[in-house]
């Protein structure tokens, strides 16, 4: 017997615009457990992650709004801001 089976692709939702997109179109932002935040480009590190989009409009969002602080339980300092950032901008 054959089965046809269809391979769920995972999604998540963008903290900046709130788009439900495919998890690969995203990046994560990671909270490790040592504490420390970083871009996560693989999706894979250990930790507690938020994604958003790949534009820089929906990281200024999602940081206005505090919604990366929110989800990663914890605030997150300007020089890290500004690390994201220029990860982000290197990412594209």
């Amino acid at each position: 017997m054959e089965q046809n089976t269809v391979k769920k692709l995972p999604v998540r939702q963008c903290l900046g615009c709130n788009e439900h997109k495919l998890k690969k179109d995203l990046v994560r932002i990671v909270r490790s457990p040592d504490g420390t935040i970083s871009l996560d480009r693989t999706g894979k590190k250990s930790g507690r992650g938020a994604y958003i989009c790949l534009s820089p409009d929906c990281l200024k969002k999602a940081r206005k709004n505090r919604r990366i602080d929110h989800v990663l339980n914890c605030s997150i300092p300007d020089d890290i801001w500004a690390r994201i950032e220029k990860d982000l901008a290197d990412h594209e």
